[in-house]
């Protein structure tokens, strides 16, 4: 015979107990947006969708910013890297004491003063590539 309430509480159970199983926090398969922008907040940006860990060159639709990187907002719940290089690869430091890479959090960051690895650093106008993962 039909128990409704032995069902109900059967499917009740279960999905209390798959919201206790399911993680909080940025999932890492759905894209998060990084807005970038040639010049300071706002002035020839673009909306870049990015995936976890994967890299982001910018070329084709993209170029219009390949070295032109100014200013940078980077979604709550984040690190992105950005490189000199394409291929999100690093070569240590660079260019008169410049790092190759630089490492931004959540907020909204002017290129010309970001934390690298050997402190803070200009890296404006020497992004080619960047990647972003969950904190």
């Amino acid at each position: 015979m039909f128990n409704s309430k032995a069902l109900l509480t059967s499917t009740l159970a279960a999905l209390a107990s798959f919201a206790a199983a399911t993680p909080i926090g940025p999932s890492t398969d759905i894209p998060v947006t990084v807005t970038v922008c040639s010049g300071g907040v706002g002035v020839g940006c673009a909306a870049v969708p990015t995936v976890s860990d994967t890299c982001v060159n910018l070329t084709g639709g993209l170029s219009f910013l390949n070295k032109e990187i100014s200013t940078v907002t980077v979604p709550g719940g984040f690190v992105c890297t950005f490189f000199q290089d394409f291929g999100c690869t690093a070569s240590g430091v660079v260019n008169a004491g410049t790092n190759s890479q630089v490492f931004l959090t959540a907020g909204t960051w002017h290129m010309n003063n970001v934390p690298g690895l050997s402190g803070r650093t200009n890296f404006n106008d020497l992004t080619s590539s960047f990647t972003c993962s969950p904190i």
